[in-house]
């Protein structure tokens, strides 16, 4: 019997009309298309974008130069260099991100245990050539100064969820 009902099936292009059905429900359908650089789709505020180092209100860097973050980077993409300071305390001269390699695991602002380096929710980035994908300290405290409103709205809204 099954073979008669196959022979049937394809007969009369059943497999085909169950398909038309599906696509003609959703070409009559509401559009959900965005139109992307006027219009913005929401964000969670988990994504993980742009790296940014954070500075204390005092304006000074949060960054102990403990190295945990380069650690524990999968993809060896960060680099840091310190020295200690006078004061006995340590802080980084180098601290280089590597943009091609870094797979924005967000396992360095996970382990930094006084929130230096973070994930802003910037995507928005393009560089010329792959030198402009390394990320300096300068270019990193620069982001995080200009993103420092944005970055405590996330983690604000990012303790909701923990």
């Amino acid at each position: 019997m099954k073979p008669v009902i196959d022979f049937i099936r394809s007969l009369f292009l059943l497999e085909l009309w169950k398909g038309l059905s599906v696509t003609g429900r959703y070409l009559f359908g509401r559009k959900i298309t965005v139109q992307y650089p006027e219009e913005k789709t929401p964000l969670s505020p988990r994504f993980r974008g742009l790296h940014a180092l954070r500075r204390y209100p005092n304006g000074e860097e949060r960054c102990i130069a403990c190295k945990l973050c380069e650690a524990v980077c999968p993809a060896l993409a960060i680099t840091i260099e310190s020295e200690p300071r006078e004061d006995g305390t340590r802080r980084t001269t180098r601290y280089d991100i590597d943009l091609s390699k870094c797979i924005f695991c967000g396992f360095c602002e996970e382990a930094c245990p006084v929130d230096s380096i973070v994930e802003t929710d910037f995507f928005e980035y393009h560089e010329e050539t792959r030198a402009d994908f390394i990320m300096t300290k300068e270019k990193l405290l620069a982001h995080g100064d200009r993103m420092e409103p944005r970055i405590a709205a996330n983690l604000a809204a990012r303790a909701k969820y923990q």
